[in-house]
């Protein structure tokens, strides 16, 4: 009799007492309560660091090259004199550049005079323009691929020139094409432009020949293939001597255009 008065009177004290500490004084499973609590607390901390971040949206594409080879040194001296008979330098002109590791050119020319069979003019020229990534431009290689494009359209456009013809240029670098033409100045001058890409860095090779006091016209298709080979020698060129990364994220001063493509023949 005694205990069922003792347990009555604990039963009825718990009864009395709020819902929320029956749960935390008088139940059983008040620890299971505390536990479940402190998970909650865990899982909502979970999905908060699980939430992606900003800085690698903001990260920039490393480009492949930090700088240019030296344009004149471009392409090989057995090459120059192969296609530049008599070259005036056989070392090139580097035109002028305050930006060498972003802009540089080189040119050559020569006349080949062969007495009574007339002479044979040729110039050939190399351009190479180098992008960084920026955050608001792009990354390099985008940039360099904008700039390839219209140095194709530059070439194809070039004033006075007739029967335009533009192609893929197959192995030159990762896009490659190639624009031939012709035009009329006191001769007939026969035209050939490769345009390159490889990775972040631009190349515009020209190449063109004439023929003076009666020589045989040139052969636009041997000098198509020269060109074509010659611009794979720059490419390889590039790929050995500005094969440094660099960090990415500046302007380079050169970033807003790259030599013309339809630079005229010096005689």
């Amino acid at each position: 009799m005694h205990r069922s008065a003792s347990r009555l009177t604990r039963v009825l004290a718990c009864a009395a007492v709020p819902v929320i500490l029956t749960v935390a004084g008088c139940s059983s499973d008040s620890g299971k309560s505390s536990s479940g609590s402190d998970s909650g607390k865990k899982s909502s901390s979970s999905s908060s660091s699980a939430k992606p971040g900003t800085k690698g949206s903001t990260e920039l594409e490393k480009v492949a090259f930090a700088k240019l080879p030296d344009p004149c040194k471009a392409v090989p001296a057995k090459t120059i004199e192969s296609l530049v008979h008599d070259a005036k330098d056989k070392n090139g002109t580097a035109a002028k550049s305050n930006d060498l590791a972003n802009r540089a050119s080189c040119s050559w020319n020569g006349l080949d005079t062969d007495g009574t069979k007339g002479s044979q003019y040729r110039w050939l020229s190399v351009s190479l323009v180098r992008y960084d990534s920026h955050a608001s431009l792009g990354s390099g290689n985008k940039r360099a691929e904008e700039q390839y494009n219209k140095q194709i359209e530059l070439a194809k456009t070039t004033k006075d020139a007739h029967d335009v013809k533009a192609e893929q240029a197959d192995g030159v670098g990762d896009q490659g094409t190639s624009v031939i033409y012709g035009i009329k100045k006191d001769v007939d001058f026969f035209n050939t432009t490769v345009v390159a890409r490889t990775q972040n860095v631009v190349i515009t090779l020209d190449f063109n020949g004439a023929a003076y006091e009666g020589a045989g016209a040139p052969d636009q298709g041997k000098m198509l293939q020269d060109a074509i080979a010659a611009a794979k020698e720059v490419v390889t060129s590039v790929a050995n001597g500005g094969n440094d990364q660099a960090p990415s994220g500046s302007e380079s001063p050169s970033g807003s255009a790259a030599p013309s493509a339809s630079a005229s023949p010096k005689q």
